[in-house]
């Protein structure tokens, strides 16, 4: 048993008129980092922290644990005037973001660091929550904005939930898959959402809310570039752990089977209508086209390759080749799925730090949301 198909495009999200200069940017990064005192990291690593394993540093970086720790720095920000002024981008897993090689000027907001806190613990409901307790009988489970989506797909199928199987290919955390509205195999975020709870980073205090709230589409949300998920309550369905285990197996061998391994962040582009962005880069004969230390998937054309120690830039400047390309001989203008996090803009996503849509792996923007994978493509 799956949810409900996914959905379809969301609004499109309003872009921020006053951006800081790089000089103000840098002076506030400096000043949080100073105000964090060890809390705080600078120059941080940040691409080794990402699935591509690629990228520069960031300027300055925070692991939270807690709500606690999340409306400490909300707080911290908003003494500092660096809310809504100083770039914050959130990170979970880091599967969906490509981090330039010059690295990220802003406040890193790192989730799912310390297993077993706040912000990754996942519950579950007892054997009589809910309601009548019987196959098919409706429940909610809650999962913190940190945790993992496979685990969250393994938990409930072996606590005899259905409902949430789809999640279990997806290597981001919860957080990132509803601020992009993360899905695959026939379901998506959007049609399991039941509630959810957030701190503004750029606000005041905590806020709780229903997922029309979000107006979740195709790979996108309303989620505020500030806006970091707490935790998610999801509907899912008591069930047969033999049947869902079965199902879990099946999505994992279809996923070793079409997609590689090795170092990339899944779908680079989105599906157009209709359509499949893969079939869309093979059609162009772009299968295998290497630029530099990055090179299309010869297994799986929407899947882009980056070489061990190689270069950010490198995979930035194939995906807008690939764009070109494929615009060029099938008239489709593909749409990036994945983040990308410190470049100059250049038009291939209209945002040159990040802005937008969140994973599974990173929520991005201006003290500023986070990011998973999408669906087979």
């Amino acid at each position: 048993m799956t949810c409900p198909g996914p959905a379809g495009p969301a609004p499109a999200r309003p872009v921020a008129a006053d951006a800081p200069g790089p000089a103000e940017v840098a002076a506030l990064a400096v000043a949080v980092a100073e105000r964090l005192g060890p809390a705080a990291r600078s120059a941080a690593p940040l691409g080794p922290l990402t699935t591509y394993r690629v990228g520069g540093v960031a300027a300055v970086m925070v692991d939270v644990a807690s709500e606690e720790d999340l409306l400490g720095l909300q707080r911290v920000l908003g003494e500092l005037g660096a809310a809504g002024r100083l770039p914050v981008l959130v990170l979970g897993k880091g599967s969906n973001v490509l981090v330039a090689d010059a690295g990220f000027p802003g406040l890193v907001v790192r989730l799912g660091a310390q297993p077993g806190d706040q912000l990754s613990a996942i519950t579950l409901p007892a054997a009589g929550d809910g309601g009548p307790g019987g196959e098919g009988a409706s429940v909610r489970v809650r999962a913190g904005g940190g945790a993992g989506l496979p685990v969250l797909a393994r938990r409930s199928v072996e606590a005899g939930l259905t409902g949430l199987e789809w999640a279990v290919g997806i290597p981001g955390t919860v957080g990132g898959a509803v601020a992009m509205n993360a899905g695959g195999h026939g379901s998506d975020t959007a049609a399991c959402l039941a509630r959810f709870r957030l701190v503004d980073l750029a606000g005041e205090g905590a806020v709780e809310d229903g997922p029309e709230r979000l107006h979740l589409g195709y790979r996108t949300s309303a989620l505020g570039p500030a806006e970091v998920v707490v935790w998610a309550e999801f509907a899912a369905r008591r069930g047969d752990p033999a049947v869902g285990r079965a199902t879990l197996s099946d999505i994992v061998r279809w996923r070793r089977e079409h997609q590689p391994g090795g170092s990339n962040a899944g779908s680079v582009f989105t599906n157009p209508p209709g359509d499949s962005a893969g079939r869309l880069v093979d059609a162009s004969g772009l299968k295998g086209f290497r630029l530099g230390s990055a090179r299309v998937s010869e297994k799986h054309a929407n899947f882009i390759q980056a070489d061990n120690g190689g270069s950010a830039d490198d995979v930035r400047a194939l995906m807008a080749h690939v764009r070109r390309v494929v615009a060029e001989v099938t008239g489709v203008v593909l749409r990036p799925e994945v983040k990308l996090i410190g470049f100059t803009p250049d038009g291939i996503d209209g945002d040159g730090d990040g802005d937008g849509d969140g994973d599974g792996g990173a929520q991005a923007g201006r003290a500023g949301p986070a990011t998973s994978k999408g669906e087979p493509a």
